[in-house]
């Protein structure tokens, strides 16, 4: 039995020098609080396994003895709570208190359970038991140690818990590391807390460093990584999982808190405690309309359209009646002609021209074909078929949660709506679903230039759309285009 427990604790020990191997060597690439933290408490795993080997061929004493309570007993779980503290903890000041809290524990635990003298010093090839070497200091040292590190593991566990109930895929992967390490950890005080024997002991020993290797070596969280070039020359400067994760959650509240207070707002914003409105003019007159707040299309489009000229003017000249979008291109019934004249077809602005891909035809011609009609001479179209170049295009690929795919193509249907009905200059607004792939949405979008794309940004219902979307959305993958060639017709829709 004696060389089997050898055997176990000699392997323990090469699997928890492995498990620090790769604490350390990510360490390096992401020097976050958890994993230095972790990487002390496998350290501490390996070399206290390596006691035990050590104590079981050649017998233990007064030395091996410190050691292996030192590590097993004291660093390991005290730090394997801690990580779970840095893990969790999103603000910097409870990560500071696990820290200090940390570090003023073990320099003071372990200079006591260094220097205090033992109850015996008469030890064997077996594993020696704590409570029968340890004085009175040492020993309730110990058990007020093991009682923190139990407490907090089951705090972090629940707050693992409530994070996940409400979270993204960053706290499902919490979730997972924490119900693979707090088991193995609170298992672990128990073997050094109560009469186990002693190949149990080391199994668990082992099993901790071995918890603490998966979770650290299973991919973080899902689409983390995915499309990431390792040897990129900016690999180093990357922001951090949690720096990332901040980034992102607080940039829909920096939008918000950017975005311009308007009149009507500040009429219905509650006025502090001691504080009366002042009656002024703005309130006789009548509600001017809601503005529009910029959004990161603003910056987008004001760059890349800052080195070409747009004609504004003509921009700001209204569009022609385009008819309702039914599949169909109906212009009406030609105009009156003049006392005397031809009939002419209705001018149309070159710009707003329909490509020439496609026939255009007068709605009396579809819906009314016996009435005679008067011949109308078409017009050339000015230009080639060759697609302007300040068209901007967009292709937006959505990875949606699991089971959230009729909300999100609700929600997409309400938008396409919108877009086709308030915003002339959005050429192409699709959203289509992925057949091999349930979870998938592309979204496929065409402006006549990138001004245009800052006024779709501006959009009241293209901000309800990216603010309904966020829970919905795993993952965002956005590719600008640029059009080369295109063939463009309305669609057949369904006719009711």
């Amino acid at each position: 039995m004696e060389i089997l427990v050898a055997v176990l604790a000699l392997a323990g020990a090469l699997l928890a020098a492995v498990a620090a191997g790769a604490l350390i060597k990510r360490l390096r690439d992401e020097p976050e609080g958890w994993l230095i933290a972790w990487t002390v408490a496998v350290a501490s795993l390996c070399l206290s396994l390596a006691v035990i080997a050590i104590g079981y061929l050649m017998g233990f004493g007064t030395v091996t003895f410190r050691i292996y309570q030192v590590t097993g007993s004291l660093l390991a779980p005290l730090w394997l709570a801690v990580g779970l503290v840095q893990l969790l903890a999103e603000k910097a000041p409870p990560r500071f208190l696990s820290w200090l809290f940390g570090i003023a524990l073990t320099i003071v635990s372990a200079a006591i359970m260094i220097f205090d003298p033992l109850k015996s010093t008469e030890m064997t090839k077996v594993l020696p038991a704590g409570s029968v070497f340890w004085g009175i200091i040492p020993g309730y040292l110990l058990i007020g140690v093991h009682v923190i590190a139990v407490l907090v593991m089951l705090a972090m566990l629940a707050v693992a818990v409530v994070k996940w109930r409400s979270g993204d895929e960053y706290d499902t992967d919490n979730l997972h590391a924490v119900v693979v390490v707090v088991p193995s950890a609170m298992a672990l005080v128990g073997a050094m807390r109560f009469a186990v024997p002693p190949f149990f002991t080391t199994a668990l020993l082992a099993v901790a460093a071995a918890a603490v290797w998966y979770t650290v070596l299973r991919p973080l969280a899902p689409y983390d990584d995915e499309d990431e070039d390792d040897f990129a020359p900016d690999r180093d400067q990357r922001p951090s999982r949690r720096e990332d994760r901040s980034q992102g959650r607080e940039e829909p509240m920096r939008h918000r808190e950017e975005r311009p207070m308007y009149r009507d707002e500040r009429q219905q914003s509650p006025m502090p405690a001691g504080h009366r409105a002042e009656p002024g003019p703005a309130a006789d007159l009548p509600p001017a309309p809601q503005r529009r707040a910029s959004g990161l299309g603003d910056l987008v489009a004001e760059y890349r359209a800052g080195d070409r000229e747009v004609d504004y003017a003509a921009r700001m000249a209204p569009p022609p009646d385009a008819g309702p979008s039914t599949g169909y291109i109906m212009n009406g019934a030609p105009a009156a002609p003049p006392q005397g004249g031809p009939a002419q077809a209705p001018p149309q602005r070159p710009d707003y021209a329909m490509p020439g891909t496609g026939a255009v035809y007068p709605g009396a011609e579809l819906f009314s074909p016996s009435q005679p009609q008067p011949q109308v001479q078409a017009q050339p179209q000015p230009g080639s078929g060759k697609p302007s170049p300040s068209i901007y295009g967009m292709l937006t690929v959505f990875t949606i949660v699991d089971g959230a795919g009729e909300a999100f193509d609700r929600l997409a249907e309400a938008t396409v709506e919108a877009v086709r009905r308030g915003e002339p200059d959005t050429l192409v607004y699709a959203c289509h679903a992925v057949k091999s792939a349930p979870l998938q949405r592309i979204v496929y979008e065409l402006y006549r230039d990138e001004v245009a794309y800052r006024d779709h940004q501006r959009q009241p219902h293209v901000e309800r759309f990216l603010n309904e979307r966020q829970p919905m959305v795993l993952a965002t993958n956005v590719i600008e285009l640029n059009v080369n060639a295109a063939k463009v017709v309305p669609l057949p829709t369904v006719m009711f």
